[in-house]
């Protein structure tokens, strides 16, 4: 009879141990690559999506009033101007608002030979006179009734610049302030600093007598505004919605909540903070990842800082 050959039992106990000991292998290597892949995509997400946040902060931060800047370390209940808002342990001023210059409005529109601004920032300081109970100031160059259509736009028709009973633009004049003062900018009247404004024709403002505003505190450059902002913290300390608010007068005694419109513009942030030297405003914002990356076992950080001048 033919003797036939064949693996033992030892043999084949052998090869599926190797087997088995080198599948494991792979399935490590294989387990470590796509972590490693699922850690790389998170950090790249992370770091695009603070840049992105610091970039929108910082266009709306460009068009500041610089002198309005505050902080707020208690929701808004109370405020500091920016540079006297010192962060430490355990006193945070997170919350910052400021008045917005109405760029939109500025650049104006195309008039079908050439673009016009919607108003000059420029005063005829000659042309102030007063008339049934409001002050005329001839503002050159401007075409108000451009400004008023796209702050109409902007705001939802919100603030109308024709309305005197509704919701006003601020004409804010850049006259020297003493930074203490910086409130001011926030309430009608301002101690003759902002003063809400409508118009009366495509190169006059009206604004009310009783704003303060003397002969001596009138000056012949100005900004026009339409809306306040402010960055507020939603969340727990550690763990917040970056909460941009818009669309709101305080001039016309509105606060960022509950008049302001709110966008989330960044969700998980870990660490907002801000500081001013001199005209310099330097951002710092950390935004985490929340455990999404790979079922709990990472949460990483991504953190940028930005210059606003």
């Amino acid at each position: 009879m033919k003797k036939r050959s064949a693996f033992t039992m030892i043999e084949l106990v052998m090869v599926i141990v190797v087997f088995g000991i080198i599948a494991s292998i792979g399935a490590e290597i294989i387990t470590k690559v796509y972590e490693n892949y699922l850690r790389t995509r998170a950090i790249n997400r992370l770091q695009s999506q603070t840049e992105m946040t610091l970039e929108q902060v910082a266009k709306r931060l460009q068009y500041r009033i610089k002198d309005s800047v505050r902080a707020s370390n208690d929701g808004g209940v109370s405020w500091l101007p920016l540079p006297s808002a010192i962060n430490t342990p355990g006193n945070i001023y997170n919350t910052i608002e400021w008045i917005g210059i109405s760029n939109e409005s500025f650049l104006g529109e195309h008039n079908g030979t050439s673009v016009v601004p919607g108003w000059s920032g420029l005063i005829d300081l000659d042309s102030n006179t007063t008339k049934l109970g409001t002050r005329t100031l001839e503002t050159p160059g401007s075409r108000l009734d451009m400004a008023r259509d796209i702050i109409l736009a902007l705001t939802n028709g919100d603030v109308d610049m024709n309305n005197e009973g509704g919701n006003l633009p601020a004409l804010i004049f850049k006259g020297i302030k003493p930074l203490y003062n910086v409130n001011n900018y926030y309430t009608e009247g301002g101690n003759t600093y902002t003063t809400h404004v409508s118009r009366s024709a495509n190169t006059t403002f009206h604004i009310p007598l009783d704003d303060n505003l003397t002969d001596g505190n009138l000056f012949e450059q100005y900004y026009l505004s339409h809306s306040a902002y402010a960055l507020a913290p939603v969340g727990t300390a550690d763990d917040f919605n970056l909460t941009l608010y818009y669309n709101y007068q305080p001039w016309e005694g509105e606060t960022y909540t509950p008049h302001g419109t709110p966008a989330v513009l960044a969700e998980h942030v870990s660490t907002f903070r801000i500081r001013q030297d001199g005209d310099v405003v330097r951002i710092k914002l950390c935004i985490h990842d929340a455990n999404q990356s790979i079922a709990s076992n990472f949460d990483f950080s991504a953190c940028k800082e930005k210059v606003i001048y």
